[in-house]
């Protein structure tokens, strides 16, 4: 599985689309994110909490939640939109996290939520968004959230975007951060699920993967402008996450 770090954060940033059989490896972001299920099935990780979402059913993700998507025959529609376009339910939420990410959306939010590709008004589009915050608050329970816990997940997700390319290293992680090697090393795996170098590593991979696709660089290059100083440990890193070669990756997406 790929693990990538987004960040998205604009003040009037706003994101739909639809598709089928989507699958999107590990990350977060600072917006909310709506996704409602129209055919099949789809299973998404939220916070370390699995569902498996069907027809009709949907789950409000809330800015900086760790999430994932993985799917096999499924449709759907999602709509990712920067806290500042809900601002008083932002304001209300504002360190809360919701117990229970899943609900059911109203057929007025099924239906108008297409709407939102087409060059509606600003006032159409908070109001359908407020909509939908509604509706998931009027059941939701939260709990407390855990800033420094989660601003320090935040802050090493930071980190490996910055650094990947050079000395990411957990020893230069604890150096950069102020907390002891053994103590981030334990949290990363407790919360992410694998070791901090493997996560490195799978983000490498994940950065490669987008220049062999989309640039003419040589394998070389797309090696060491991903972080990787030689190309032997490339090719071995690679085939062990993907299972094929860089080369045959290019060919295959070409």
């Amino acid at each position: 599985m790929f693990y990538e770090f987004e960040h998205l954060g604009s003040p009037d940033y706003l994101k739909f689309e639809s598709g089928e059989n989507y699958n999107f490896p590990l990350h977060l972001h600072q917006c909310f994110e709506l996704i409602i299920i129209t055919e099949g099935e789809m299973k998404i990780s939220v916070s370390n909490r699995d569902y498996y979402l069907k027809q009709g059913e949907a789950l409000m993700i809330f800015p900086n939640q760790i999430h994932s998507l993985e799917s096999t025959r499924s449709k759907h529609i999602l709509c990712i939109f920067s806290p500042r376009l809900v601002e008083a339910f932002n304001r209300m939420t504002r360190g809360k996290m919701p117990i229970d990410n899943k609900f059911r959306p109203s057929n007025y939010i099924f239906d108008n939520l297409p709407k939102l590709v087409s060059d509606t008004t600003t006032t159409f589009k908070k109001g359908l968004l407020y909509s939908a915050c509604a509706e998931f608050d009027e059941k939701a329970a939260y709990r407390d959230a855990e800033p420094q816990k989660e601003k320090l997940l935040y802050n090493i997700f930071s980190f490996v975007e910055e650094s990947f390319k050079g000395n990411c290293t957990l020893a230069a992680l604890s150096k950069t951060s102020g907390y002891d090697y053994s103590y981030l090393s334990r949290y990363f795996k407790k919360i992410v699920g694998m070791s901090f170098n493997n996560y490195v590593n799978n983000y490498r991979i994940s950065h490669a993967c987008y220049l062999l696709k989309n640039t003419d660089g040589t394998i070389l290059e797309s090696a060491l402008e991903s972080g990787f100083g030689e190309l032997r440990s490339f090719n071995r890193n690679f085939k062990a996450i993907l299972g094929i070669t860089p080369a045959e990756y290019r060919k295959n997406n070409t």
